[in-house]
């Protein structure tokens, strides 16, 4: 399993190929992918099956040659299992039934035991990691603390998440109490999923790039540099390879190499090259076509593509991924031109 291409490149290795996957390559965009959502009758039932999750996680691997699948499942299962209640309607994105925004309602919570509280995760990790008889490694997920923070006190999606930031202004130490909860729980939900079968980690913190610089130092890299020590310190998950991505915090790509994970992905809005320059050796990059490129004819997909392979250059240590997950208006066929472009120009001669 170690000589996967992608864990290969995660641990700066050399590769025959730049590997590749997608976020959200289990998605909308396909009509496989949509008729076992509509049999599954929610998003949220989708999630909390396990043969389901395992067969939306297995789809894009039967469609492409990607070099890893990835968990299908959400940031918010970890809220959900705190008593929070989910729920995601199309159009509308997720929704929180029992926000919290006092103290009291932070103090109540408890961390979730993954294999009770969210054994159907888990379950998922189990079966795909077998229905996928080696042939690409399975990377497992969680939201990071502040973005987890910001969904649980909103309720919901937001452009500013201005009850979050104004929380962490007025009331610095009960935001310290959410986030460390949170930290504690992610850090042990990732570490469940590696026992279960993983072979990598990633971290989403999508929000991270709505603060400003104190305020991200505080209350996001604090927290992913804790979760990044656990994980170093547990006798499973300190072989597991994780990748953390920061969107929108460009400005921290050293503070972030300096956590001790194995990857940084990167957005659209920084060059491979100037990444690279910033990080040097400390840590692979994972990363960062912008994802309206899908859009575009293959072969302005192939140009940007090269682009970002010469970009990043000779080197080893780069795994190829969208700067931010694909969107459901993309055509399929888009997805392939993009995978195979990746193997055959990041090829040798």
């Amino acid at each position: 399993m170690s000589d996967h291409r992608f864990l290969r490149a995660l641990r700066r290795e050399p590769v025959d190929r730049t590997p590749v996957w997608i976020m959200r390559q289990a998605g909308r965009y396909l009509p496989e992918y949509r008729a076992t959502r509509a049999r599954a009758g929610s998003f949220v039932n989708l999630c909390k099956t396990p043969e389901l999750a395992c067969e939306v996680t297995l789809q894009p691997i039967a469609r492409y040659a990607l070099d890893a699948a990835i968990l299908f499942s959400d940031i918010l299962t970890i809220p959900d299992a705190m008593g929070l209640g989910l729920s995601v309607e199309e159009g509308t994105g997720p929704r929180l039934a029992k926000p919290v925004r006092t103290h009291a309602d932070i103090a109540a919570l408890t961390a979730p035991d993954p294999e009770t509280d969210l054994r159907y995760v888990m379950d998922a990790v189990r079966l795909i990691r077998r229905e996928l008889h080696d042939k690409v490694p399975l990377i497992g997920f969680a939201g990071s603390p502040w973005t987890l923070a910001c969904y649980m006190i909103e309720g919901q999606g937001s452009a500013s998440f201005a009850r979050a930031k104004a929380l962490a202004l007025e009331d610095p130490a009960t935001m310290h109490r959410l986030l460390d909860v949170v930290a504690r729980s992610v850090a042990v939900y990732l570490a469940a999923q590696a026992a279960a079968g993983a072979q990598a980690l990633m971290v989403f913190d999508t929000w991270g790039g709505l603060l400003a610089p104190d305020m991200f130092r505080e209350f996001s890299l604090r927290y992913l540099t804790q979760i990044a020590q656990s994980s170093q310190s547990h006798n499973v998950a300190k072989s597991t390879p994780l990748i953390l991505f920061s969107k929108g915090a460009n400005a921290h790509l050293e503070a972030l190499a300096d956590t001790g994970c194995a990857a940084l992905g990167l957005d659209w809005t920084i060059s491979l090259g100037a990444a690279r320059a910033r990080v040097g050796q400390r840590v692979a990059l994972q990363g960062n076509l912008d994802p309206a490129v899908l859009h575009a004819s293959p072969t302005a997909i192939r140009t940007q593509v090269k682009q970002a392979l010469a970009d990043f250059g000779p080197h080893p240590g780069h795994v190829f991924n969208l700067g931010h997950g694909i969107t459901p208006d993309v055509d399929p066929e888009r997805v392939r031109v993009l995978i195979d472009a990746v193997h055959e120009l990041s090829a040798p001669g």
